[in-house]
This record gives structure tokens, sequence and C-alpha cells, in this order.
């Protein structure tokens, strides 16, 4: 095809976020032969990790990012996790590849919600191609398509999070009296985290695990904090960045009971990952994103071995994965966290909210008006 498409990129928010956001016409992509043509309809505010400045052609290493980003209070929302890297993407199926034959679940027309898989195309156009049709995960009709743009990224993340972290449950449990609990500590109210709690309440809700495994919730704005009290069974302490550390890690302890055995930490900053070390007991980990571990593993791992502590970096889920969260999120198991929809022409303005952590829950990208 030879016609053109809108294309949305956005990259990590340098030195002023209006750097951030840019508009392509790009050429409709031809469709591969065992693949498929989206057209997207929905997609989630989130950004790629920079890799050149605001000028796009010159380069710019991830230190000055986390310089200009992670220590300047414009960009709050990347360190809470309101605005996040990754790639977010669902809508309908526009043509099927020549080769792909016999399949019943992805048929032109469907509603389909595409995996990041490496290689994914950067930024948003209006029509993306996936070399295989095994990418996408078709909706029921019960799920919005709004809804379902939350979930390759973000909720993929935070339930890969949860996970690993049962894992570790698991041990701790098997090797402690019927007496003992285990305590997890979920960090950050943005996108991240809101998915992390909803997603661990789920997870240890069964008898194994309901009346052992407890988890507590420290909020990093006052927003979060009042959408994070919306759940059940959950602790809430909220780490007010005025305060001194001993403060935030003794109010941190008191909510939890004492030190606890495991920190999903979807802050991005030292401070967090510090604060994180301290509420921890002997033989604990923090779990991180692969992203703050490529940053911050190399500063804290001394320190994380000193105290006998682990700092584990999380990748993204498995297409398993998205296939479960799809069928829990439909079946109304897991309740999604609020999302406010915007227009794809907004997409600077939203940036810009989301830097600020001024949008509850999650920004979403709409670019046709498709349910």
């Amino acid at each position: 095809m030879n016609k053109l498409c809108r294309q949305v990129s956005i990259e990590s928010p340098g030195s002023t976020v209006k750097d951030c956001v840019f508009n392509f016409e790009v050429p409709v992509p031809d469709v591969p032969s065992f693949g498929a043509r989206i057209r997207v309809v929905c997609a989630g505010a989130c950004y790629r990790i920079r890799t050149r400045s605001s000028s796009v052609s010159s380069v710019s290493s991830s230190q000055s990012v986390e310089d200009n980003v992670y220590t300047t209070p414009t960009y709050y929302g990347i360190r809470d996790s309101a605005l996040f890297p990754g790639y977010e993407v669902s809508g309908v199926v526009d043509e099927l590849g020549s080769d792909v034959q016999n399949n019943k679940d992805i048929v032109v027309g469907q509603r389909v919600v595409l995996y990041p898989y490496d290689g994914v195309p950067h930024g948003y156009a209006e029509y993306v191609v996936v070399p295989e049709i095994c990418y996408l995960v078709p909706l029921p009709d019960n799920l919005p398509l709004s809804v379902a743009a939350m979930l390759p990224t973000g909720a993929l993340l935070a339930k890969n999070a949860v996970i690993t972290a049962h894992e570790y449950v698991s041990e701790l449990l098997a090797e402690r009296s019927q007496e003992q609990d285990c305590k997890i500590l979920i960090v950050g109210t943005g996108g991240l985290a809101l998915w992390a709690i909803r997603i661990a309440e789920h997870h240890f809700k069964t008898p194994m695990y309901k009346d052992r495994v407890h988890v507590t919730v420290a909020s990093l704005k006052d927003e979060g904090f009042m959408l994070a009290k919306e759940l059940h069974d959950v602790n809430l302490v909220q780490w007010n960045e005025d305060l001194y550390e001993k403060q935030l890690i003794e109010r941190t302890k008191d909510a939890c009971n004492g030190l606890v055995d495991i920190v999903i930490d979807f802050g991005t900053t030292s401070r967090s990952l510090h604060r994180s070390l301290q509420c921890l007991n002997v033989n604990g980990v923090v779990l991180v994103s692969e992203e703050v571990a490529e940053r911050l593993l190399p500063k804290f791992s001394r320190l994380a071995g000193e105290r006998q502590q682990k700092i584990q970096a999380v990748g993204m889920g498995s297409i398993e994965h998205l296939h479960q969260l799809v069928n829990l999120v439909s079946q109304g198991e897991i309740i999604p966290p609020p999302h406010t929809e915007f227009s794809a022409d907004e997409a600077s303005t939203v940036v810009q909210k989301l830097c600020e952590s001024e949008i509850p829950g999650r920004a979403i990208l709409r670019f046709h008006d498709v349910l």
C-alpha cells in the first residue's frame, strides 16, 4: 500500500517535556505473509527509552536521561510509574497475510491486543503489523479496547512481578510455622503499582495464602493514596518526600508490623531503592523493573550484599500471562485501575499531565472511534 498514516512517538522526556512527543506521517505497512496488519484503536500512553536527545539526531547517554528526568519535580509521574516505558496497543485486525491459514481465533475484524514482542514497532502508528499472528491475543466482546490497551505493558509487568514474588512467598511459608506470615511491600501509586496491588490481591486470596500473606502499599502521592484506599485488605503508608528518611522508614515498619520479606518497587530513584532496602528483612528481595535495575543495580549491589539482601530485575511477562490477564479482567476477577481516554492529537498534553501525575490511573490515547 502506498497510503500514509499518522504515527505518534513518545520518548522518555528530556530537559523539556515538549521535546518528547513526535508526530510523523509514515507509509501504511504491507502485511507480512504469516502475520497481520492491525488498525490501532487505543494505546496506553507509555514512552520508549530515549536513545537520542530531543534533537532526534544527537546521541544522549542514559545517565543524562536520569539526571534530567528522575531528579526534576516536573517528572514526578516517571518516578511514581504514572508514566513508564513500554508499548500498549489494542485494535482491530485489518488484513491477514497470504500464508495465514486455518486460524479461527484471529480473523479480519477481530478485536485484539498486541503482545510487546522483541522488535515491536517504535511509536504508535494508526496501522502496525506483526510478523506472526501468535503475537495477537483475541479479546472477548465485553472487554473494551481502552481497558485492553492497559494490559500489554503495565499489567503484564506487574503480573510477572507478583508471580516472581510468589516463588519467594512459597519458599518462605514452607520454611516457617503456620503462625508466621510473609510481608510484601509494593512501592508506587502510578499505573504499574495500581496493577500490582490488584493482581496481588487476586493472586493471594486463596485459603493457603489469605491469612499468611500481608500486602502494604507505600504511596508516593496523595492522589495515589486515595486510589489505593479503594482496595480491601491492603495496608497503606504514605512516603511523603518532605519527611526525613529515618521517619519514613520507621513509618513503613510500623505500618508493616516490622521489616518486610519482599518489596516490589516501582519507584525509579536511588532514594526509593535505598529506602526499600532499609525496610527489608535479612535474606529479603527487592524486585525492580529491568530498566531500573540496569541503572541502579551497579550502585546498590554491594550494599544489598552487605545486608544479605537481593535485588532482582523483573522482565516483561509472557504471552501466556497476557492471555490470563485478558480472561481475568474480562471475567471481572481483576478490576483494572481507572483510566481516562484522550484523542491521539492530545498526546503532548497527556504526557505533560502524566509527568506531573495529574491524571489518576492510566491515560489512553484513542486513534479511532471503535468500541
